[in-house]
């Protein structure tokens, strides 16, 4: 089961599938500016994708700090990351769990949207063959993936109702 703060993605290294965790640690900051450190992925689309977090769906890391990083020294640079390490910071800073073991593949615009990635197909075959059922991806992108439930979505608060299961109807708000 995943736990707050974790979320699993795919990345493509050449032309082979390769699942990654993400890890994200959000701590209160003491006074002062908040610090983005990273650690395997690229500090500046850890920031924009934060960003773009707070500012479109309002989850507030002014006033947080933020650890993200990737698991057994894996570097990461390509963008359909963002959504993994978005929903990782999200349940860190909430607390929650994801309602499912899911992988995440997207990345995030600028504009709080999901958008597509190159070889979503490969992806998600190589995460049913490692046993996730479960995967949250851009919409226009998912292929039948035998034995997997795959969620598409447009925007990040999609994405963060579908994995940790907040009406749209309302804003997160994060306790």
């Amino acid at each position: 089961n995943p736990i707050p703060g974790t979320c699993v993605t795919v990345v493509m290294e050449g032309s082979r599938p390769l699942v990654a965790e993400v890890q994200a640690l959000i701590d209160p900051t003491s006074p002062g500016t908040s610090r983005r450190i990273t650690n395997g992925l690229t500090p500046a689309r850890v920031a924009m994708a934060l960003a773009v977090l707070e500012r479109r769906v309002g989850i507030g890391l002014k006033s947080h700090d933020a650890y993200v990083s990737t698991v057994g020294g894996m570097r990461i640079s390509e963008p359909a990351a963002d959504l993994a390490v978005v929903v990782a910071a999200t349940t860190a800073l909430s607390g929650r769990n994801m309602t499912t073991p899911a992988v995440a593949i997207g990345e995030v615009g600028l504009a709080g949207d999901v958008r597509q990635v190159t070889g979503v197909p490969q992806r998600l075959a190589q995460a049913a063959r490692l046993g996730f059922s479960h995967a949250i991806v851009p919409a226009g992108s998912a292929s039948a993936t035998s034995g997997m439930v795959v969620t598409e979505v447009s925007t990040l608060a999609e994405a963060l109702a579908a994995v940790i299961q907040v009406p749209l109807d309302r804003p997160i708000v994060l306790s």
